[in-house]
Parts: structure tokens; C-alpha cells; sequence
């Protein structure tokens, strides 16, 4: 006989309580049941079960090996789910959590594209800037840039994106620019309050010695856009990534604070939920946008 069947009869029995109600659960006769249990226990060699007139109940010996049975039933029925996934087309509704602004200038413009390829998707992009927990929130998967918490979420990093301190020309006449990064001690900044390191800036010198400047800084949002607004109005420094200032540098309404200092990097990534196979619309969506941004240059973000 199947041994997977044999399982599956024996760990239903437990989980009824008895033939009967097993019987019922699995589609087949009592007999077919019991038929199955007394195979696999003649295969054992051990008994399984206690059965009496009125319950079946587990042996100790059964009890520890419906622990085993029924992780590898479990493991089984995931590889099925797993092909069936696989081989199903993409469909339903996704639901992406993306912070605004890279949602508003890198994403909307794709998603018209990614619909016509998947006509059975439907998408609810969500624009917001704060942390937004994917699984109690019920998100499909989200959009994140820079370095990622800790988690157990999975993630799949699509491009890099580069990061620089910028000003307005009008702010560095009045102030100065700063020579050295001790120097932005004395500077007014400009911080993004939904980072995870807090109003802290982590910097690499031209030594390659990594610093952290930690000012409470003059003026602190939760929007990438108000602080380049903030910026181009010369009030202070901030440090954007580049999808940010690339337009307002290249039409020199702001220009690098320390232009000697390396260009950092931030890492552009997927992130959705754990488990042991990917639900084939989040499979297609992080497949076509790393497709989409393949190539990339991190400084034309």
C-alpha cells in the first residue's frame, strides 16, 4: 500500500478520534481505513492505536509518530500547493504598500504596462511613508528602499538607488558649504522622521571610515518631497536619495553639500511575507519590475 495513505489514514484517525468520523473526512469506507491503519502497523511492527468499543486513542508509540506523520502530510500537502501555484496564472487582487514618493514617479507609470500583461490581477497600491507591517496589515508585499529591519520578511533586492547630502545655492552663499563632515555640526538639517535610525545620518568618509552625524536638526517630516521642497528653499541640508533631487540638481535649484565626500548607495527591495512558496501575483510583480529595473543606473533614479 501507498505509505503516504497509510499516514494520512492513521493521523485522521487521531485527528477524528475515530474510524468513522476518518472515514467520512477522507472519502472512503471505514473498512479502507482500518485496512490502511492495520498496513501500516504491520509494516511497524508496533501497535498504534488503543481501540475499544467506545474511542481510539493513540499508543505512546502512535502518539510519537502522529507528531512525525503529520509534519511530513503537512510538508506534502505544501509541495502539491507549491506545483499547483507554480503552474496557475497569476491573478486576484495585490495589495503593494510603497512609500510615496518612489510610488508616485517609479511605480504608477509601470502599473498600466503590468495589468495589460496580467489582465487578472487587480492591484491597490497604497502611497504612505511610515513602517507598514505586511501581514497584520494584510499587504501582498511592499516596496522598500535602504538598508532593511530585521525581519522575517523575504526579500529580493530590484536596483540601487544613490543618496547625497544636498542645499540650495542660496542656502550654501549664506552658510558656507561644509568642508569636512564634522562641519554639519554647525549647519541646519533637514531630517526624514519615518527613518529607521532616527534624525542620524550615516556617512562614509573619504578614508572609507563610516561616521554618524546625530543632530536634532531644524526641521524633521515624514515626506521625501517636503524635505526637498525644504531644501530648495534654502532652508538647510538635507540627504535624499536621488529619484528625489536628481531633476532639481540637473536644473540647479540644489547642489551636493560636500561633493569629496563617496556617494552612498541604498539598496531599492521587494519584501513580502515568509513561506515556503511565493503567491504566483507576487511572483509576477517582483519578476516584471526586476525586469523593468535591470541595468539600471543607480544615479538616473
Amino acid at each position: 500500500m501507498d505509505r503516504l495513505t497509510e499516514m494520512e489514514a492513521f493521523a485522521t484517525v487521531v485527528d477524528q478520534g475515530g474510524f468513522t468520523d476518518a472515514a467520512k473526512k477522507m472519502g472512503i469506507s471505514k473498512s479502507a481505513v482500518s485496512k490502511h491503519v492495520s498496513s501500516l502497523e504491520a509494516r511497524l511492527g508496533a501497535r498504534l492505536l488503543n481501540r475499544t468499543t467506545r474511542r481510539v486513542s493513540p499508543t505512546e508509540i502512535g502518539l510519537a509518530y502522529y507528531d512525525r506523520a503529520r509534519r511530513v502530510l503537512n510538508d506534502a500537502g505544501e509541495a502539491d500547493a507549491l506545483v499547483t501555484a507554480m503552474q496557475s496564472a497569476p491573478s486576484g487582487l495585490l495589495r503593494i504598500s510603497v512609500a510615496t514618493d518612489f510610488g508616485v514617479n517609479h511605480l504608477s507609470p509601470l502599473l498600466g504596462e503590468f495589468l495589460q500583461q496580467y489582465p487578472d490581477i487587480t492591484v491597490n497600491m497604497v502611497l504612505n511613508n511610515r513602517y507598514v507591517e505586511l501581514i497584520s496589515e494584510g499587504f501582498d508585499m511592499a516596496i522598500r528602499v535602504g538598508e532593511l529591519e530585521d525581519s522575517t520578511l523575504r526579500a529580493r533586492k530590484l536596483t540601487e538607488t544613490t543618496k547625497r547630502m544636498i542645499g540650495a545655492p542660496s542656502y550654501f552663499e549664506k552658510y558656507g558649504h561644509p568642508q569636512k563632515i564634522d562641519d554639519l555640526n554647525e549647519h541646519k538639517l533637514l531630517h526624514y522622521s519615518n527613518q529607521a535610525s532616527g534624525n542620524v545620518w550615516k556617512i562614509t568618509a573619504p578614508s572609507g571610515e563610516k561616521r554618524q552625524v546625530r543632530t536634532a536638526g531644524w526641521l524633521t517630516v515624514n515626506d521625501g518631497q517636503s524635505l526637498l521642497n525644504a531644501a530648495v528653499a534654502g532652508l538647510g541640508i538635507a540627504y535624499l536619495p536621488s529619484f528625489l533631487y536628481r531633476d532639481a540638481m540637473k536644473t540647479g535649484l540644489v547642489e551636493e553639500a560636500i561633493p569629496d565626500l563617496p556617494v552612498e548607495t541604498l539598496g531599492i527591495y521587494a519584501v513580502y511575507p515568509p513561506g515556503r512558496f511565493t503567491q504566483p501575483k507576487v511572483r509576477a510583480f517582483i519578476d516584471f519590475l526586476a525586469d523593468r529595473f535591470a541595468g539600471q543606473d543607480p544615479d538616473s533614479w
